[in-house]
């Protein structure tokens, strides 16, 4: 059975939001697709179009770019959650220049007082080069302690490579 928060990272199309749309699809429960992407061109808004038909009816999206936090609070006990994904989740903050120890705090607090399951997609993105401009640097350490923080938290962290699942913690349902 898929536990109460689960982790799955990977790299850029590594295969970590397939991974994890399959894991919440195996529960049978209700399936909530919280959205963290913004649609600022037309690729993104056809990439979301996609991702929705792919996903197929039997999923309520909630698109929640920033208020993720508010977003968890409003899902059922019987609910489980794929929230995809805290990237794009942390990218808005930044470009939104929010106290980001402060929105991750509240995003933790919010992981661990949600009523379903959840299941987190995140990017690794510690294992490139260091990045040449302090945005990028300050992004990838932001990544990267967040990416810590939920997976301390987490009951499963999975990392996807290649489109293979290497278990890093817990047990796969």
């Amino acid at each position: 059975m898929l536990q109460k928060l689960s982790l799955i990272l990977g790299g850029a199309s590594s295969g970590k939001s397939a991974f994890a749309e399959s894991l919440v699809v195996a529960t049978k429960a209700p399936r909530v697709y919280l959205a963290t992407s913004q649609a600022f061109d037309d690729e993104m808004r056809a990439k979301i179009a996609a991702h929705l038909d792919q996903r197929g009816p039997d999923w309520r999206t909630i698109e929640s770019p920033l208020d993720t936090a508010h977003a968890l609070s409003q899902v059922a006990e019987s609910e489980v959650v794929l929230l995809d994904c805290a990237t794009m989740w942390l990218s808005n903050h930044l470009l939104a220049e929010s106290d980001i120890a402060a929105e991750q705090e509240r995003l933790l607090t919010a992981l661990s007082n949600c009523n379903g399951r959840i299941v987190v997609v995140t990017n690794e993105v510690g294992l490139d080069v260091v990045p040449d401009n302090k945005l990028a640097r300050q992004f990838r350490d932001a990544q990267g302690k967040l990416n810590q923080a939920i997976a301390a938290q987490a009951d499963l962290a999975v990392l996807v490579v290649a489109g293979l699942p290497m278990l890093l913690k817990g047990e796969l349902p």
